[in-house]
């Protein structure tokens, strides 16, 4: 049939996915192989060597064509963002090579770009190679970026100074502050690059997105009429979601803890693989963990350096002793445990003493929770995650916020009554129900007939 070639940008939450959307074509189209262009850079986007291994030897149809790193000097840069931009810029005869050579030894059906690989699209058009997006971020997100060339063209201040609600076709009003982050200052240069590349998805051949329809309907819906880009034709969306990694078969030491706690108990606290908090701030999360007399299971990460040069390497390994209240530890043995650095999410959030889920509104936890039916607590940090809260809490309901006081801090008795109210009162039923809502809609969306089934067949027969 050919080969699908893929290009996820840097990053473990982009890798993973788009490896996902490589294994369900495979699982229903297996004459089709799969080469997917990784970019492994020397600063920390965590580590995914040994992903990468595993993948390779349980997925022969699935190979890893490694682009030559290009050495950047992380203190250049202004953010995690422009790296990388740079870099998948400065690859692009890299890309260029490897597009050339593939084509040369089998017949190139389609070319998957993640949008930060926004630069590689006009190289697949020299070769005629139909170029689709994977988009790593729920239908919500898509649309908002669909219409922010809109947005740009019809205001002129930046969103962090606005100070009011943004409305956009299928979405809740967003606070301006709560906007996705990069796009924020519109005098940044991530700005002009993302408005750089929201400007290309009309280009492409299709979108395909990691959610399902009955998740999202109005976002989906305004993004299929045409709404959020009044002024040009909208690629067709493909919705082939969730996708999620299965979870590893891990002897890891608290899924044994789990075992052990009563049913839907156990609040589980994670920030995905670069959420980082203060030492002030992890005291504030453990005071109010011990205040709410709830059972939890918490990963905890050492405190970002203050050295510059530290923000891009992976930070060292916690020392609880020194980060926790003093005795801490030892006065919540008996109902609590918490994790150095990582747990294995997936088999964690399917766990049926998993009662809640505080999370940094990452998309990837979010559907491992959605198709699980995990109720969350909003907790976002980067990126995307406050645009996410917003989403969650008000369109989705499927999460509770956590509110911030001023400075960015959330207090310990935040912390306390958010997880109170997610595992005994009512707000949490409520999400609960809406949880456990989706989760069966998740499941329908993957059956033969489902929505995400029929999409992707629409999908392969448009190549």
């Amino acid at each position: 049939m050919g080969t699908i070639i893929l290009y996820p940008s840097p990053g473990m939450g982009h890798l993973i996915s788009m490896v996902e959307l490589g294994k369900l074509i495979l699982k229903h189209y297996p004459s089709y192989s799969i080469v997917v262009l990784t970019l492994i850079p020397s600063f920390n986007t965590g580590t995914t060597a040994t992903y990468v291994r595993r993948i390779s030897t349980t997925y022969p149809a699935i190979a890893f064509h490694h682009l030559p790193d290009i050495p950047l000097d992380p203190l250049l840069y202004p953010s995690m963002e422009a790296i990388i931009f740079d870099l998948i810029r400065l690859s692009n005869p890299n890309v260029n090579n490897a597009l050339q050579s593939i084509s040369q030894s089998s017949k190139v059906t389609v070319f998957i770009i993640d949008l930060f690989c926004t630069p590689a699209m006009s190289l697949a058009d020299k070769l005629n190679i139909p170029v689709y997006y994977f988009f790593t971020s729920g239908a919500c997100c898509l649309a908002q970026f669909l219409y922010f060339p809109t947005i740009h063209r019809t205001t002129n201040e930046s969103f962090k100074d606005m100070n009011r609600p943004i409305h956009s076709p299928g979405l809740p009003p967003i606070p301006s502050s709560e906007m996705i982050s990069p796009l924020l200052d519109r005098t940044t240069t991530d700005y002009s690059d993302f408005l750089e590349f929201c400007e290309h998805f009309p280009k492409s051949a299709g979108i395909i997105g990691n959610t399902f329809d009955s998740l999202e309907p109005k976002a989906i819906k305004a993004i299929t009429d045409g709404l959020c880009v009044p002024d040009l034709p909208t690629p067709p969306l493909y919705s082939v979601g969730p996708l999620v990694a299965p979870g590893e078969d891990s002897q890891h030491e608290c899924l044994n803890w789990l075992d052990l706690q009563p049913s839907r108990s156990v609040v589980y606290l994670c920030f995905g693989s670069l959420g980082l908090f203060s030492a002030d701030q992890l005291k504030e999360i453990a005071t109010g963990l011990e205040m709410s007399g709830q059972r939890f299971l918490w990963v905890v990460r050492s405190p970002p350096s203050h050295n510059q040069a530290d923000r891009f390497l992976p930070p060292p390994e916690p020392d609880l002793d020194l980060l926790l209240p003093q005795g801490f530890l030892d006065r919540t043995k008996d109902r609590g445990l918490v994790v150095k650095k990582w747990a294995p999410q997936v088999a964690v959030l399917s766990h049926e003493s998993v009662g809640g889920f505080v999370t940094h509104c990452g998309w990837n936890s979010v559907l491992e929770a959605v198709r699980v039916g995990v109720p969350m607590v909003a907790w976002p940090l980067y990126a995307e995650q406050r645009f996410n809260k917003v989403v969650l809490v008000e369109e989705m309901g499927l999460a509770l916020p956590m509110d911030e006081s001023d400075g960015g801090r959330v207090a310990a008795t935040e912390v306390e009554k958010r997880v109170r109210q997610l595992m005994e009162a009512e707000e949490g039923k409520a999400v609960r129900e809406v949880a456990m809502a989706r989760k069966l809609d998740a499941a329908r969306a993957m059956e033969d007939d489902g929505s995400s089934r029929v999409a992707l067949s629409k999908l392969v027969e448009s190549w």
